[in-house]
């Protein structure tokens, strides 16, 4: 069955009339359209990113291309975001930055304070997750085994050695994973233990 040309067209239309029907007239809809763009932005933003991040390979530095890349998305969200204490960390010694965690939104503030030298330790499943994990894996993000405590363990005493001889932050969601309700999670000890091993 081959549709003639006008039909596509008129199909192409109907989809966005539908689309700019549920955008105007359902609130969960949009939010959804929102984060849509937000994901696929920051996969194309990862692309971007690679093959400037490969030139150095696995590099902590490439941090700060991929935050380059990412602090301008609050504005298309027209995100305010006011920073206050950014004194307070350090430039030169290790520390473990610990903050809780509510959705992937949190990437656009952590953006706006990260100091210099500073990784996240992620989920090990985001090193799957296209462009953005190989972006994510050239920059030094650290990524842990949730569901294996041992690996998790072993990858923290790691990073505690890492952090003492080669001037690296770290930033650590003790939660674990995302809290979508509001309060606070159980924290998980793996921020606290490598705070003291460091």
């Amino acid at each position: 069955m081959e549709l003639w040309p006008g039909a596509w067209t008129a199909l192409l239309l109907l989809l966005l009339l539908l689309l700019s029907t549920l955008w105007f007239c359902s609130s969960s809809a949009k939010y959804f359209f929102k984060m849509a763009f937000y994901n696929g932005w920051i996969l194309f933003l990862a692309i971007l990113a690679i093959p400037v991040c490969a030139v150095r390979g696995r590099n902590v530095e490439n941090m700060k291309i991929l935050r380059l890349l990412l602090l301008h998305v609050k504005y298309l969200y027209g995100i305010r975001v006011e920073v206050r204490g950014a004194h307070h960390f350090p430039p030169t010694q290790p520390y473990v930055v610990v903050s809780n965690h509510q959705s992937s939104l949190d990437l656009l503030g952590m953006m706006e304070v990260l100091p210099d030298r500073c990784v996240p330790i992620a989920k090990r499943e985001l090193l799957w997750a296209g462009s953005a994990g190989l972006a994510c894996w050239l920059a030094g993000i650290i990524f842990i085994d949730r569901k294996r405590t041992g690996d998790a363990i072993s990858v923290m005493s790691e990073v505690a050695q890492t952090l003492l001889t080669q001037d690296v932050r770290v930033w650590v969601f003790p939660e674990g994973t995302r809290n979508h309700n509001g309060s606070m999670l159980p924290f998980k000890r793996g921020a606290f233990h490598l705070a003291v091993q460091a």
